[in-house]
């Protein structure tokens, strides 16, 4: 397939499915979107952050050129049918994906031209983020079929951006379980994670940016949740699925028959109380708070130990003042609270894609 041509299938976000399609091709790295949000999701990620050296606004957006420059460069290559890393031959095509995305505090420092809607997040009730593990001026996530692949692509992009003048901020490694092809990933607690993801038209009216400059780029929100899972499993499999609004068996809505369901928040048991109980998840966080808005959902689960493991939550939106409207709502009501806790905090403009001959972030300067 032409790039050209999956440049325009991939406009359809689609619900969180993993599994990789047929063809074990590559998957082109050049198109008009980055194919770390348009590609269908895969079973192994690895984020890495960076920071360039405070210095005059001219000098850092030439430190930024040339950045970004060593990253499409690295990227694409790792990406390419014939990797030359002899660590990525041999197994056929890595199915590299990846994205790039710019940090609020950078943007603002070099005076970039990003979207409006890019935003440092509030402080959230109950957050105890860790500066080390948060933020940076630069994010890049790849994600893989396996984790050597990502082992050997993070060594490259590390090394390519400190050469170019960037300084590692911090990494994180998360992955999902063997899930069949068209079927939503469990996250720790044993729950479907990402049923209710937009489809084509919903993800072009709230994923993607607005049509012209910023129309082919998107917001991510990073948030690093670890999670109680000896708690949460003492609960009884009804509490479990009353405080998520879902049954954990099948994933669907308490109001609902399948999965796939538009949870009715409204719907009411015979004696008036709400079938989706007024504190569960589903409800907190349904998109009929926030006049349909829906973000695109692509989390991961992480194990950095047995007292730290959770969700690495990464959503794609073209606002993230909608993630700050849904935290809000979820930090004061949300019967998970008491099990979760939010360790680390990022947010990233996700850049257009980069044509065959050009290079990620060509629209900064503009």
């Amino acid at each position: 397939m032409a790039a050209d041509e999956l440049a325009r299938d991939d406009r359809t976000a689609g619900r969180a499915t993993t599994g990789a399609p047929a063809s074990e091709a590559a998957i082109p790295f050049h198109s008009a979107r980055q194919a770390g949000v348009t590609a269908p999701q895969q079973p192994e990620t690895y984020l890495l952050s960076f920071d360039l050296p405070r210095t005059s606004a001219a000098n850092g957006q030439k430190a930024l050129r040339s950045v970004l420059g060593a990253l499409t460069r690295t990227l694409a290559t790792a990406a390419s049918d014939a990797p030359p890393d002899p660590r990525l031959q041999g197994g056929g095509a890595t199915r590299l994906t990846s994205l790039v995305g710019i940090g609020p505090a950078l943007a603002a420092r070099l005076g970039l031209n990003v979207p409006s809607s890019l935003q440092e997040l509030p402080p959230f009730p109950g957050d105890r983020l860790d500066p080390r593990r948060s933020d940076g001026d630069l994010l890049v996530q790849l994600c893989a079929a396996d984790r050597w692949t990502l082992t050997v692509v993070a060594e490259l992009v590390g090394g390519a951006a400190h050469t170019a003048g960037a300084v590692p901020r911090w990494t994180q490694s998360g992955f999902l379980p063997h899930t069949p092809p068209g079927t939503t990933p469990r996250n720790l607690f044993g729950s479907k994670d990402g049923t209710a993801n937009p489809d084509h038209a919903a993800a072009e009216q709230w994923v993607w940016g607005p049509p012209g400059g910023h129309g082919d780029g998107t917001v991510l929100v990073y948030r690093r949740i670890r999670m109680d899972v000896a708690g949460f499993a003492a609960l009884s499999e009804s509490r479990r699925d009353r405080a998520i609004g879902r049954r954990a068996r099948d994933g669907v809505a308490l109001s609902g028959t399948a999965e796939h369901d538009e949870p009715d928040i409204y719907a009411k048991n015979p004696d008036g109380s709400y079938v989706i109980p007024a504190t569960a998840h589903v409800r907190l966080a349904s998109p009929r708070f926030d006049g349909g808005a829906r973000m695109l959902r692509r989390s991961y689960s992480y194990d950095d130990g047995p007292a730290d493991r959770g969700l690495l939550f990464c959503a794609f939106m073209r606002d993230s003042a909608q993630f700050t409207r849904v935290q809000n709502r979820l930090a004061g009501r949300d019967a998970l609270t008491p099990f979760l806790q939010h360790r680390a905090s990022a947010v990233a403009y996700v850049l257009p894609g980069a044509a065959s001959a050009g290079t990620l972030g060509e629209q900064l300067w503009t």
